[in-house]
């Protein structure tokens, strides 16, 4: 999958491309997130280093040199555009995107060689699957709600799929496909799984305001919630354009049809 000819970084962001079924936009720039002023006033856009539309998600990996003095990177002798020298404003910059990047609705993900299997300088050993079953980990979201939208929207993405600003703001998903526009509720684990499936069709019913032949409709919920989600019979569902669609335990989808 990676290859040693590649940096440290690279090889994560592959990593994280693998698990997130979606390839990076790579030093992607955003237009609200930019340096101190340089000479006239001018400031760049700074760079994060990867960014997956598809998921709202950016990741930073930071190495040796963020979070400790190393002044073959510092150069501890110049100052730059923001006052200090470049350590400092790495510093500076970092702090501005931990900031600036979830204020603008999008997930940040910190990850550093510490996280993986690395050396005591921070380089990679490059052990795939340890290093694989560690970044799930990190970029697994904390409710069973996020981990049931998360695997779905993978399992968009790999079958074509693009998701986008879901038409009501309430919607936890939206995708489009050529003429084809799927519109999601999901629920994660919980202990009213009847109440809760209830609840979804209910969601989903207010948010048919189109009446275009292309649009369907998904509740998406874990395996442990499958059953109360089928008690709609079948052709009901056909009629209207509701397709149920399970997450197991171990993150596949699959579409019930009972």
């Amino acid at each position: 999958m990676a290859t040693r000819d590649v940096s440290d970084e690279t090889y994560v962001i592959g990593l994280c491309d693998h698990i997130l079924g979606e390839a990076a936009l790579m030093q992607h720039r955003f237009d609200w997130l930019l340096g101190d002023p340089g000479a006239g006033g001018r400031r760049v856009r700074l760079p994060v280093d990867a960014y997956w539309p598809g998921h709202q998600l950016v990741v930073e990996y930071r190495e040796l040199q963020h979070d400790q003095p190393t002044p073959h990177f510092d150069k501890p002798d110049r100052l730059t555009v923001s006052g200090v020298h470049r350590g400092r404003q790495r510093a500076l910059y970092d702090a501005r995107r931990d900031t600036e990047i979830p204020a603008h609705g999008l997930r940040l993900v910190v990850i550093r060689p510490a996280d993986l299997d690395a050396d005591s300088r921070g380089r990679l050993r490059r052990t795939e699957e340890s290093d694989l079953a560690a970044l799930r980990k990190i970029l697994a979201r904390k409710s069973d709600e996020d981990r049931v939208t998360d695997t779905f929207r993978t399992w968009l993405l790999t079958g074509g799929w693009t998701p986008v600003d879901p038409t009501d703001r309430w919607t936890d998903l939206e995708a489009v496909r050529g003429q084809e526009r799927l519109i999601c509720e999901a629920k994660g684990r919980t202990s009213e799984k009847g109440i809760d499936a209830d609840i979804a069709y209910g969601q989903l019913l207010r948010r048919m305001t189109s009446q275009n032949p292309h649009t369907r409709y998904a509740l998406v919920v874990p395996s442990s919630s499958a059953k109360a989600a089928t008690r709609v019979p079948a052709h009901v569902r056909q009629l209207l354009r509701i397709d149920v669609y399970e997450v197991t335990d171990d993150n596949r989808v699959c579409r019930l049809t009972d």
